[in-house]
């Protein structure tokens, strides 16, 4: 299992990293947005789902076998997935962010990416 972790890090990837930034980007941008009855719950959704792709990876990282290892990807890469949807919802509601919430889309969509082809590597040597 440690193969697989040191596999993907050796990549260049730094995950427990990018993803803790991630998490500590959206904290910033979420601290920017007005508090209304509509971004209120929008923003609660963005920081928990976009936090959660790290704490995930991390709990990867320390998985007691490979399926659990298996398993914590792929919640990380459900968490990014979601973590996009509530951007869309957000930007919808804040027009004047939509460039910023771009930006972060695409990391989103990039950690995604990154997460799906870890799945199917340890899927392909089973």
């Amino acid at each position: 299992m440690n193969d697989s972790i040191n596999q993907f890090s050796n990549r260049g990837y730094n995950l427990e990293e990018r993803t803790a930034k991630f998490g500590e980007s959206v904290i910033v941008f979420c601290k920017n947005i007005t508090q209304d009855a509509i971004n209120k719950p929008l923003i609660n959704q963005l920081i928990r789902s976009s936090t959660s792709v790290g704490a995930n990876y991390m709990e990867a990282n320390g998985a007691s076998s490979r399926k659990d290892f298996t398993n914590k990807i792929f919640i990380c890469k459900k968490e990014s997935q979601e973590t996009k949807h509530w951007f869309r919802m957000m930007s919808q509601c804040n027009p004047e962010k939509t460039e910023e919430l771009r930006k972060l889309w695409q990391e989103a969509q990039e950690l995604t990416m990154i997460f799906q082809k870890i799945t199917n590597s340890l899927r392909n040597k089973n």
